[in-house]
């Protein structure tokens, strides 16, 4: 059996989740370092606290809780019957011997988040238990950050070390009564091609929204403090690498904005709403906005987007409309499909 994990940040499943989920987030010192490292939880408390009210009050406007659980829970399901109906095809045409045996690989799908239930670790007991070995730990992150993919796959390797070996193993060994695991890990898919027809799908939907004029297009992305970038992150390069395959595919006039920053360090730029401003002196009247390292709909795109941004635009005297998140749309399933149908005939599973 091969099981394939999707890796996402996670989302408070209630009012009463926010304020722990807060302090799981900023307790990461991959995200964001709070002093010396033995004072990173003490402020990541303080600042979950200070926060929360305010955070809950977003939530509270959105349903009362993050949609992202349920979302990534669908995609997980969608990917899981895409995965095996296309075995189930291929096993049919095939004449391969590799098909032909009794017990055939079948795929599984779970979901693991960062900072909020099912955790990594949490899931990856489900997968022990399941009897699961070979692993795919698909990041659903598209463009690659230690920040986001980097921090949830070193959340994963740690945890993988506790969970596939017996209670009181010892650190330097494996229990030999233990079943082996092999890991194959995709870090980052931000110029795959069914990825980007499936943004262009959703932008070229949102085109169509404005009847007058031909609006100009913001790709939003999460901002990220900027000496990360500094140091050498890919995350930048990777968001340019995905506008620059959309507008080879689409005639758009488009800028790029980063949204969601937060705590006192520089974060990069511009930020979404120095853009509406700039915008707005542009003269523009109509904007679609693209939250472009996205593929989920959840706070920053249901209330920093629809909410925050809209009305500020609206002040402006623009016409703000956001494309439909990708979700489960079938081109980004189909897009998750066809990433781990490579990767799993790249090292010979199937």
């Amino acid at each position: 059996m091969i099981g394939v994990i999707l890796l996402n940040l996670g989302g408070p499943d209630s009012l009463q989740a926010v304020k722990p989920f807060l302090y799981n987030l900023f307790s990461d010192r991959d995200i964001i370092r709070l002093g010396p490292s033995f004072l990173q939880k003490p402020i990541a408390f303080l600042i979950a606290n200070t926060r929360a009210k305010k955070t809950m009050e977003a939530y509270n406007l959105i349903g009362g809780k993050s949609p992202l659980l349920d979302i990534t829970n669908a995609q997980a399901k969608a990917l899981q019957e895409a995965l095996n109906k296309y075995f189930d095809t291929e096993k049919k045409i095939t004449h391969s011997p590799i098909h032909s045996f009794t017990h055939s690989p079948i795929f599984k799908v779970y979901v693991g988040m960062r900072y909020w239930h099912p955790f990594i670790e949490d899931t990856l007991k489900e997968m022990y238990r399941d009897g699961i070995k070979k692993i795919i730990a698909l990041s659903l992150y598209p463009h690659y950050s230690v920040t986001t993919t980097g921090s949830s796959i070193k959340a994963f390797k740690s945890a993988l070390i506790r969970v596939y070996r017996c209670e009181g193993y010892r650190e330097e060994k494996y229990c030999l009564s233990c079943p082996p695991v092999t890991v194959r890990f995709v870090h980052s898919w931000y110029n795959h091609p069914l990825y980007i027809e499936a943004l262009v799908e959703k932008i070229q939907q949102g085109l169509e929204g404005f009847k007058v004029q031909k609006p100009v297009v913001l790709f939003s992305a999460h901002s990220l403090p900027q000496k990360f970038i500094d140091g050498g992150d890919p995350y930048v390069n990777e968001i340019n690498g995905t506008i620059e395959a959309i507008s080879k595919k689409i005639d758009i006039e488009w800028y790029l904005s980063y949204q969601s920053k937060s705590g006192p360090v520089k974060w990069l730029e511009p930020s979404t709403e120095e853009m509406l401003h700039e915008l707005s002196k542009k003269g523009v009247k109509n904007l679609l906005v693209v939250p472009i390292s996205f593929v989920s709909d959840h706070i920053e795109t249901l209330y920093e987007i629809d909410m925050l941004y809209k009305e500020m635009a609206q002040k402006l005297g623009i016409d703000l409309k956001r494309i439909e998140s990708l979700n489960t749309s079938p081109k980004f399933i189909e897009a998750l499909t066809d990433i781990v149908i490579k990767n799993v005939k790249e090292i010979g599973w199937i």
